[in-house]
C-alpha cells in the first residue's frame, strides 16, 4: 500500500486568519483515520496550503466525510477562490516517490 497526501488551497478572510490558525494548530487529528501528518504552509498574503499526509488512498477516502464536516466548522472563515462558491482547491494522490535524507 502507498501513502497518499491531499492538498488544499484556500484563501482565509483577513479578520478570522488568527482564528483559522488557532483551529488549525488545536484540531485534533486522531479524528482523522489514516492520518500521520497535517501541515499548514502560508503561501502568500491570507493564503494557504493544507497538507495531510495518509497511510492509503483507502484511508484517505475513508476519512473524506471526517475532513468535509471540519471544513464546515470553518467554512466561514474562507473567502471564495472562484465563482461559484467554491473556497478549497483540493487535490489529492498516491505519493509515488519519497526521499528522504
Amino acid at each position: 500500500m502507498m501513502a497518499a497526501m491531499n492538498i488544499v488551497r484556500m484563501r482565509v478572510k483577513p479578520e478570522r486568519e488568527a482564528e483559522w490558525l488557532r483551529f488549525h494548530r488545536e484540531r485534533d487529528i486522531g479524528d482523522f483515520e489514516g492520518m500521520t501528518s497535517l501541515r499548514v504552509i502560508r503561501i502568500g498574503e491570507h493564503e494557504y496550503m493544507v497538507l495531510g499526509e495518509w497511510i492509503s488512498m483507502e484511508a484517505l477516502a475513508a476519512t473524506r466525510p471526517t475532513m468535509i464536516a471540519a471544513l464546515d466548522d470553518f467554512r466561514d472563515m474562507l473567502e471564495e477562490l472562484a465563482e461559484g462558491g467554491a473556497v478549497t482547491d483540493p487535490r489529492s494522490g498516491e505519493v509515488v516517490i519519497e526521499r528522504l535524507p
